[in-house]
């Protein structure tokens, strides 16, 4: 595979100010002028000002300028325009609106969190002790960025953008929508049909199940308002979930113990239907997740923010 990971993303919001305090609380180090950066990714967000709520780009990784070439050809057979050179390829989705851009970079390597021993029926891995997760007190820290769930236009021709031009791989399949890889996780991407582009949401793994209830129960501390749908664990990918809302509406997933597809061939996409499509468990899905509460607004062309 010609690509190895989401590496960074840029984000337009009206309120750039409060969005970015929300993201240092949310568990990224903020680098300053907008910027932040993941426990093993680096610098992965940028926060810029725009008129409405929108996702403005959206780079992944590649392991060489051969990597490149591959995909500028992919392009050029589905006859999107790109720019180019050495070690970097621009083009634009036109279902979504977003600038992607591929660039040669190195693969992370990331140091495995500690093991977690947990007692069953029949199995006491920790005796005489307390669960780690309960001992736990610092702030939550992310670890890298995982996916970015995109609404377009034009889904099916955002689909092949991605698939026959950048080289994704197809997971698994929902009417209406794609779960995507550039990676061995499950998804890295995911387009779906809609009214509008907008940036659904974006989602950040961090060590377990644990961290991600730590995670959202701080966040919404003296912050009702950000909750929006969670503790469940999904189906399509099987990762633990919490979702979360920034002061621009962009929802924000923490997430854990994702789907991993090594072998292509020992994977066979599937398409699924209905709720259990969605999720195994948890609350039930609020219709502002299926369509966000400010859709309507930003079709309109209101928007808020400072």
């Amino acid at each position: 595979m010609a690509l190895h990971r989401v590496a960074h993303i840029t984000i337009g919001v009206p309120n750039v100010a409060a969005t970015s305090a929300y993201y240092a609380d949310f568990g990224l180090t903020d680098l300053g002028d907008g910027r932040f950066a993941t426990a093993d990714g680096g610098e992965q967000l940028k926060i810029i000002h725009a008129a409405r709520r929108r996702l403005e780009e959206l780079t992944l990784s590649a392991d060489d300028p051969d990597d490149l070439s591959r995909i500028a050809s992919a392009l050029n057979r589905l006859e999107k325009p790109f720019v180019r050179d050495s070690h970097r390829l621009r083009a634009v989705d036109p279902g979504t609106e977003v600038t992607v851009t591929v660039e040669v970079q190195p693969r992370i390597v990331q140091s495995p969190a500690a093991p977690v021993p947990y007692n069953g029926p029949g199995r006491v891995e920790r005796a005489g002790m307390r669960a780690p997760g309960v001992l736990r007190e610092g702030p939550v820290r992310v670890r890298r960025l995982g996916h970015v769930v995109l609404g377009s236009t034009d889904q099916k021709a955002s689909q092949r953008f991605f698939t026959e031009g950048l080289g994704f791989k197809v997971s698994d399949l929902v009417p209406g929508a794609a779960f995507l890889r550039c990676s061995t996780d499950h998804h890295n991407v995911l387009v779906q049909k809609a009214p509008i582009s907008f940036l659904h949401h974006t989602s950040w793994q961090v060590d377990d199940v644990d961290e991600v209830g730590r995670g959202a129960t701080r966040m919404l501390e003296g912050h009702p308002e950000r909750h929006v749908w969670g503790l469940g664990r999904h189906h399509l990918g099987a990762n633990f979930f919490w979702y979360l809302k920034d002061p621009a509406g962009n929802f924000s997933e923490y997430y854990s113990d994702m789907d991993c597809i090594v072998d292509d061939q020992l994977w066979t996409p599937e398409t699924w239907e209905g709720a259990s499509a969605l999720y195994s468990w948890g609350p039930p899905v609020p219709p502002s997740f299926i369509r966000p509460d400010d859709l309507a607004a930003m079709m309109t062309g209101a928007h808020g923010g400072s």
